[in-house]
């Protein structure tokens, strides 16, 4: 088999634990090829814990899970210097924190104050920390899921546009489809009862299918590296990421939703993952309906609206599908 169809089986193993979230699987699968960091947003109990479990449950990688309190400290993230007594001398070590799992579920990121946020987030960015002066590196397989509540905002510190820019991809989870609220009841239950069977014959369990492997990533990786990316699709990039930067160019109520446009960081972003997203699909080329399909979420937490859109009920997303519109392919 190809790292593609190691990936694309992947993504139906987890399609099946998590029924009614494809988007959201995908987006997953997505910053893992693009090597980048993700913020989920979404109501509470529609899978985002889950999705990522059930990544690590089909791949060979730790999983850390950090529930954000108010009362957290960086270094219960970080790790900090230990004092150790042996044999009538003591040495401070340094005891790793949960940052330094392959994968990482920042559970409400926002319920944490400003020096944690910082924490991880720079974890996030520099691969590596320092704790005591000397620098400590993470695993080359690093993905951060961070999640937020929308709705509730009591007792939360929201991030920072600085600090919200560094994830790659801000993807909004909804509903499931009426269709799949039936089957995700069947699928509990039936997890349940299964757990229940295990217990009552001593806990032997059915043989899982083996983890893929994490070169299979790198390789995958490599492979994106590799997909053309022709001008007139680059120019494209260009020309939406500039559409940002002076809507009013483009249309008078574009120039009045928009206060500051996206970050270059939104550029390399979206070159990212459309090529992850062309690869995903079988080609070695990105299309325009790859920077569509990707473009919201890449550029969603990095575009800054006006008082004017806010108090009009604009979102991020009417605005860029206004930018979508409006943007030709050269």
């Amino acid at each position: 088999m190809t790292a593609r169809d190691d990936i694309v089986e992947l993504g139906k193993r987890i399609n099946q634990l998590i029924i009614g979230q494809e988007g959201m699987v995908e987006r997953l699968l997505l910053g893992l090829l693009s090597d980048g960091h993700l913020l989920v947003e979404g109501l509470p109990g529609l899978a985002k814990t889950r999705a990522i479990k059930s990544l690590a449950k089909n791949l060979d990688a730790k999983l850390s899970r950090v529930q954000f309190t108010p009362d957290l400290l960086p270094a219960d993230i970080t790790g900090s210097e230990v004092y150790f007594s042996e044999g009538g001398k003591g040495e401070f070590k340094f005891q790793p924190g949960p940052i330094f799992a392959n994968l990482i579920l920042a559970d409400e990121i926002n319920r944490a104050p400003a020096k944690v946020q910082s924490a991880l987030l720079e974890a996030m960015e520099e691969r590596q920390v320092t704790v005591g002066g000397e620098s400590h590196g993470l695993p080359q397989l690093f993905l951060v899921m961070a999640t937020q509540n929308p709705i509730e905002q009591e007792g939360t510190y929201p991030l920072p546009e600085a600090q919200l820019d560094r994830f790659l991809m801000h993807v909004q989870v909804d509903y499931p489809a009426r269709a799949a609220e039936a089957a995700i009841m069947r699928l509990v239950r039936g997890e349940e009862n299964e757990s229940e069977n295990q217990s009552k014959s001593g806990g032997n369990k059915k043989a899982a299918p083996a983890k893929l492997d994490p070169k299979t990533i790198f390789a995958a990786r490599q492979e994106i590296g590799k997909i053309t990316i022709a001008e007139p699709v680059e120019n494209y990039i260009v020309a939406l990421v500039y559409a940002t930067r002076e809507p009013e160019k483009l249309d008078k109520d574009l120039g009045q939703w928009i206060q500051v446009g996206v970050s270059p960081r939104g550029s390399i972003g979206l070159d990212k993952v459309a090529r992850a997203k062309a690869w995903l699909s079988g080609r070695d080329y990105v299309s325009p309906d790859d920077v569509k399909a990707v473009v919201h979420d890449v550029f969603r937490h990095r575009l800054i609206l006006s008082y004017e859109a806010h108090a009009a009920g604009v979102s991020a997303d009417q605005a860029i599908d206004r930018v979508v519109e409006l943007v030709a392919v050269a």
